[in-house]
């Protein structure tokens, strides 16, 4: 995949279609981000990190301020995406957020293990969806306050 941006804010992992309409919608309607980048597996997500990696200080570019990761993806999981993103040190402050419909406890437990920073599991019903992404999207991008890099 060739990447034209040079920064995102929010950083979209998602395969579901549905999901991911109603999270670029809810943050787009908000006024969270001034770019969102939707990829739709695991090792886009990573393509596109390498890639900022690379134009960072080059071109001006800048890492997310947060990941906002699905964990059941298709190609690459999200656990492997979380892990190789807390495994590097150039990555490791980058927040992300878990997003699964996964009830399962072993998943959440190794989640935090890896370096998860916040861990929710996707209501049901899409308006409660779309307000829980943008509540998250607003304190990701907007409130916290990462460390100068």
């Amino acid at each position: 995949m060739i990447w034209s941006q040079k920064a995102a804010d929010i950083l979209l992992v998602e395969d579901d279609a549905r999901d991911a309409e109603l999270a670029l919608e809810a943050l787009q309607e908000r006024s969270i981000a001034r770019q969102i980048v939707h990829v739709v597996d695991g090792y886009e997500a990573l393509d596109f990190i390498a890639y900022l990696g690379v134009m960072v200080g080059a071109q001006g570019a800048s890492l997310p301020k947060v990941v906002m990761l699905d964990l059941k993806l298709k190609a690459t999981s999200g656990l492997e995406v979380l892990e190789q993103l807390k495994s590097e040190e150039r990555t490791r402050h980058i927040p992300v957020v878990v997003f699964t419909a996964s009830l399962g406890g072993i998943e959440s437990v190794l989640s935090y293990r890896l370096g998860v920073n916040s861990y929710v599991i996707k209501p049901t019903d899409h308006k409660k969806y779309r307000q829980i992404v943008g509540e998250i999207g607003h304190y990701w991008v907007n409130v916290n306050q990462l460390p100068p890099r």
